[in-house]
């Protein structure tokens, strides 16, 4: 199954760094064209990289700081953790919560400190660092391999562990989001722990930036009809109001 190969294929590469096509049409019993068919899609989603004969996981270079940088990059953790704290507030006393990995979900962690006998369950190592400083959280690392872009546990331990757990909140993270291709993700490695996650019998909250509206990434991990609540930091373009509306899906506005 393409998504399978995509996802090993991206496994592979962070175990030896570098990898051939002679060895991955081997690997997958595949043909080249398949192999290429499946790079070109890896290499536009940033997660890979050509070499010649064959590719490497893609270095994330670090930008330039300039004044003008700065306040984009300030202004943007702003509106996340406007996101963030409207997140945070549908959170009650004794809830179970899992907080996705995600630059917007980690913000959530200050506005929960009032609450009381919280239970975080996480994959992320951000929101594990924030919530082992406090006395004040119930904290359950799910374990696992760490992927070093998202700075999260992935692989089979990760469900492993949630399957052991009653939670009552799901606070989900995604790179894109369309009415047509619904909540995306960039990782084939993060992908069966989100869909895991939305079978699961709890309320969906997905949280999200006005930068992620209307695009998509590698793949679909949930249709928007599946989620409970959308928290966004602006209004939402007309069809993502009446496709909410007619789902029965609350849309909250941190703005």
């Amino acid at each position: 199954m393409k998504i399978n190969r995509l996802r090993k294929i991206q496994e592979l590469l962070e175990e030896q760094k570098s990898i051939s096509i002679n060895d991955l049409c081997k690997t997958f019993e595949v043909s080249k064209n398949t192999i290429r068919r499946d790079i070109a899609e890896l290499e536009k989603n940033g997660i890979i990289r050509k070499v010649y004969g064959g590719i490497v996981l893609q270095e994330q270079e670090a930008p330039k700081t300039t004044n003008d940088t700065a306040m984009a990059v300030e202004s943007d953790k702003l509106h996340k953790q406007k996101i963030a704290q409207m997140a945070a507030s549908l959170v009650e006393d004794d809830d179970v919560i899992y907080i996705d990995s995600g630059t917007t979900t980690m913000h959530m962690m200050p506005y929960l400190e009032d609450k009381h006998n919280i239970t975080i369950v996480t994959a992320s190592i951000h929101v594990i660092n924030i919530a082992a400083a406090s006395a004040k959280f119930n904290l359950i690392a799910t374990g696992g391999t760490i992927y070093a872009p998202t700075k999260a546990f992935v692989g089979p331990s990760v469900i492993n562990c949630l399957k052991d757990y009653n939670i009552s909140k799901i606070f989900l993270a995604s790179t894109g989001i369309s009415v047509e291709k619904g909540a995306t993700t960039a990782s084939p490695l993060e992908y069966d722990i989100k869909r895991y996650l939305v079978d699961k019998p709890a309320k969906k909250i997905l949280m999200v930036d006005s930068t992620k509206i209307d695009s998509a990434s590698l793949i679909t991990f949930c249709n928007l009809d599946e989620i409970d609540c959308i928290v966004v930091d602006k209004e939402l373009p007309i069809k993502y109001r009446d496709y909410f509306a007619k789902n029965n899906i609350k849309v909250i506005i941190s703005e």
